[in-house]
């Protein structure tokens, strides 16, 4: 016959074996931060634009350096509840509030150097 004490020590492996298999289960949220650009709104800006023509197509930037008025830096990045980031980078350059120029993780649309003027 099996005796109490082996019966407890059966149940306590069982019960620490399975809530350490839990851990696995539990659910973790995906948490964003920042502005959440894709390149066909990036596709949309063109050399002389105004600040406010940016704001309209990409909305305000995360960070503006307040050092620099003519330098904005956009910036989105997800972390993953399962340990899956993902991280874009914009930066949008201004000389006498009209855009010059972009660089980061996007592409440069091929009509970027011709102004919506034309």
């Amino acid at each position: 016959m099996v005796s109490m004490k082996a019966v407890v020590k059966i149940v306590l492996l069982a019960a620490a074996l399975s809530l350490s298999a839990c851990s696995s289960w539990v659910y973790r949220i995906d948490i964003p931060q920042g502005n959440f650009l894709e390149q066909k709104d990036v596709d949309k800006l063109r050399i002389a634009m105004t600040k406010e023509q940016v704001v309209f197509v990409l909305g305000n930037p995360v960070a503006a350096n307040p050092f620099d008025h003519d330098t904005w830096h956009y910036f989105y990045a997800l972390r993953g509840g399962r340990g899956n980031n993902f991280e874009k980078r914009l930066v949008v350059e201004f000389k006498d509030d009209r855009l010059v120029n972009i660089s980061g993780d996007f592409d440069k649309h091929p009509d970027f150097d011709k102004p919506l003027d034309i």
